[in-house]
């Protein structure tokens, strides 16, 4: 609408030029007696009027092209504050032992630097988990399990019955005990007979030998019986957990002898 108005204020203005320049031929002719002497002065009026028209014309189209960014500007400031509410919603629901660790690294800038084995990534805030939740690499070649967590859509393309009560810290919560586990798990498969007690070995053996199945062979994994942990364990909640996150694919479930065994997934 502004546009409009402000169009038609131009046409007024080059119609006024119009009609006062008629007025200036009048006058010339009327000065000049002779023909010859006023078409010099007619000329020169009509270069002037004819760069005024110009200009007239560049303020046209330069009002137009501001007039077209406008949609453009403000389709990216929705975009903005719609990663913004997005970015505060997922800050709002991130596990607390991650808020409590970045806080510990903004006071004590030292510790930006732990034991590998004690180093745990923060999920990124991307619509989709990247490659920064991809297997570390621990002492003596060791590779830590990957922590993949889940993003506020991942939670939102669930059905309500399937997400229950559950909210985005509860699951990452459990993602990072999952890990936990298959970190013990790996650990224990590769120490030394000499430095485990008889019940550690015959366990180590038993882990060894369900690493070595097909389904896990060269996975991260852990057992049913390892869901000890404050976020996932056997019990209701753990068992939504588990259904969860094996429709997101972040996990994939096999039974080996008695042994219920979940091994950690890449999300596709």
């Amino acid at each position: 609408m502004e546009l409009k108005e402000a169009g038609t204020c131009l046409d007024s203005l080059i119609s006024s030029f119009n009609a006062r320049i008629v007025e200036l031929q009048e006058l010339v002719i009327a000065r000049n007696m002779y023909p010859a002497t006023a078409i010099t002065d007619l000329t020169a009026v009509d270069t002037a009027v004819k760069t005024l028209e110009y200009q007239m014309q560049a303020i046209k189209d330069r009002l137009r092209q501001e007039a077209e960014a406008i949609p453009k500007a403000r389709k990216l400031i929705d975009q903005s504050l719609h990663q913004q509410r997005k970015l505060q919603h997922m800050v709002a629901h991130m596990p607390s032992c991650f808020l409590e660790s970045t806080g510990t690294l903004n006071r004590n800038p030292s510790c930006a630097m732990p034991e590998p084995s004690n180093h745990h990534d923060i999920p990124t805030l991307s619509s989709k988990v990247e490659e920064s939740a991809a297997p570390r690499k621990e002492k003596k070649g060791h590779t830590s399990s990957p922590r993949w967590y889940i993003t506020v859509e991942d939670i939102d393309s669930l059905s309500s019955y399937m997400r229950g009560r559950l909210t985005l810290e509860k699951v990452n919560a459990a993602i990072n005990e999952m890990a936990m586990y298959a970190d013990a798990n790996a650990q224990l498969i590769s120490a030394p007979k000499k430095k485990l007690s008889e019940d550690t070995w015959e366990r180590a053996l038993e882990l060894r030998d369900i690493a070595m199945a097909e389904p896990v062979k060269g996975r991260h994994f852990f057992l049913d019986s390892d869901m000890k942990g404050s976020a996932l364990k056997l019990d209701n909640t753990g068992k939504a957990i588990l259904t969860i996150l094996r429709h997101l694919g972040r996990v994939h479930e096999t039974r080996i002898g008695h042994h219920r065994v979940f091994t950690l997934s890449k999300p596709q």
